[in-house]
């Protein structure tokens, strides 16, 4: 980072140049990201969400880690450690929460039996 005033070069996040003392302009701060955690997924999810919660804390298409887990199954050699993979992957994960609604949208209505 360079100083404002002097041009010198100081120190990332410095408040002030240690050389002549400026103030520095405050950086911006970022935005608060709660810590991933690897969950199954409740909205992309075709067996057990395993594949979609991974794709999602990975951050890529669950479309692909699908494909590469459909590659490991049809490979000879590890036909049965993908499938112990997926099955100790929807025992171990958790499920992860569903999202919210948004304010705007009917919720959905209970289900009701009728009385007779």
């Amino acid at each position: 980072m360079t100083c404002g005033h002097c041009q010198r070069e100081i120190a990332d996040y410095s408040n002030f140049c240690y050389f002549c003392g400026a103030r520095q302009p405050a950086a911006p701060a970022e935005p608060f990201r709660p810590p991933r955690r690897l969950m199954r997924s409740v909205v992309d999810c075709k067996i057990a969400g395993v594949c979609g919660g991974i794709a999602e804390y990975l951050d890529i298409d669950s479309t692909l880690v699908r494909l590469i887990w459909v590659l490991l199954i049809l490979i000879p050699v590890p036909v049965v450690p993908a499938v112990v993979g997926y099955f100790v992957g929807w025992i171990v994960m958790p499920l992860a929460p569903y999202p919210a609604r948004p304010a705007g949208s009917p919720a959905a209505a209970p289900h009701s039996t009728p009385a007779t």
